[in-house]
């Protein structure tokens, strides 16, 4: 299986964990990042999400995603085909800049899975990739290992 993690996942561990769907966001994050070290799953990465994570103003923050994104399988650069999607996303889904930028490269890399917390995206994306949050992801990976366990 192969993810796509939006910049919103993978910085949702060092949101403020007072909100309980913050908080079950995060841990749900954790499981992600622990199905990545024992690859259980690939992750893939994008110059979208380079160009994010550069930006980044936090260094502890920035180190620990630079460290996630070294374990992908495969990487989207940005091109007119993602470049035309992108602007396609903007116009037709109202998924503005960098988040339809994300987007147009998941879809290039064929991924299984979109995880982002951004609800917009959730709510607006209609297209071939399943989008979800991190607590769903999580669940419904956890359920499919239970399955296979039991054969």
């Amino acid at each position: 299986m192969k993810i796509y993690l939006d910049t919103s996942a993978l910085n949702r561990i060092f949101d403020d964990q007072s909100q309980a769907r913050i908080y079950l966001e995060s841990v749900a994050m954790e499981v992600i990042f622990l199905l990545i070290e024992n690859k259980n799953i690939e992750i893939v990465s994008s110059d979208a999400l380079v160009f994010e994570t550069n930006n980044n103003p936090y260094s502890d923050r920035r180190a620990f995603i630079e460290k996630v994104l070294e374990k992908a399988t495969s990487f989207q650069s940005l091109n007119e085909k993602i470049l035309t999607r992108a602007e396609e996303m903007e116009t037709t889904m109202k998924i503005k800049g960098v988040d339809s930028l994300h987007l147009a490269c998941a879809e290039a890399l064929k991924v299984d899975d979109f995880i982002t917390c951004d609800d917009k995206i959730i709510k607006r994306y209609r297209g071939v990739l399943a989008v979800k949050n991190p607590t769903e992801f999580a669940n419904n990976a956890m359920i499919e290992q239970k399955e296979e366990e039991n054969g």
